[in-house]
């Protein structure tokens, strides 16, 4: 990796648990391979993990890590209805997710979380509640994806069978915008659209390049004069309502 981006001046790494569920592994096995990370060039672990996934001995073990390490953790809420989860085999609920959330940051972990805005049931509403729990929960920052559907799945099943209507580019960046314009201006925005992956993907991001939807998010917020935050203080900060007797 130092070959590789040297020439562009980097010089420290983050090394990336990321594919699949990380910490799931016996607790001896995943402290061998987080160790086996600890380089002097190396600033942070950031370790991808599921809800479902996380324990007090994970946690205990985290805790280890970061006394020699910066630790980071990535975990995926994908979205605030609890029916799509269980509809999308997501292993786990709302309140899994809710509950080890709190865990992880009562520890003080960094915490990025993942969400897809393009369920095909999920709506509008269902994304601007994303985007309260994210807030409400202190989450250092998000990672947005657009659904891609692959090959030998269920969901690629009911893909080919009609079952199932992915939303237009269109809706999609809008749920983004709206996404945005709920969420705490503290979240960091790690990404805005992810590239699916190359083979065996029946549907991904419209056909489209990932810059070319990054683009396009940015001229509409710039178009509707909006911005991340934008309406997060009115629903995080209500007025208290007066209530006249009659």
């Amino acid at each position: 990796m130092k070959k590789r981006y040297i020439k562009k001046g980097a010089k420290k790494f983050i090394a990336y648990f990321q594919n699949f569920s990380n910490t799931y592994a016996p607790i001896e096995k995943l402290r061998k391979l987080y160790y086996q990370a600890i380089d002097e060039d190396i600033v942070q672990i950031s370790i991808s993990t599921r809800p479902d996934c996380i324990s007090k001995e994970i946690l205990d073990l985290l805790e280890e890590i970061r006394s020699h390490i910066d630790v980071s953790i990535e975990m995926g809420l994908q979205t605030a209805n609890y029916h799509t989860l269980v509809k999308m085999n997501r292993g786990h609920t709302l309140a899994e997710y809710i509950k080890a959330a709190i865990e992880i940051k009562k520890r003080n972990f960094e915490l990025i979380s993942h969400v897809i805005l393009n369920f095909p049931e999920d709506n509008t509403l269902d994304v601007i509640e994303t985007a309260k729990i994210i807030s409400i929960l202190g989450i250092d920052g998000v990672k947005i994806h657009s659904l891609y559907i692959v090959e030998n799945t269920l969901l690629g099943k009911m893909y080919n069978e009609g079952k199932i209507k992915i939303s237009t580019l269109n809706d999609y960046i809008e749920r983004v915008i709206r996404f945005l314009e709920y969420l705490s201006p503290n979240v960091v925005i790690h990404r805005l659209v992810a590239d699916p992956p190359r083979k065996g993907t029946l549907f991904g991001n419209w056909n489209k390049p990932k810059i070319q939807i990054i683009n396009m998010i940015e001229k509409r917020l710039k178009e509707k004069n909006t911005y991340q935050g934008k309406y997060f203080l009115n629903w995080f900060t209500p007025k208290t309502k007066k209530f006249e007797k009659k």
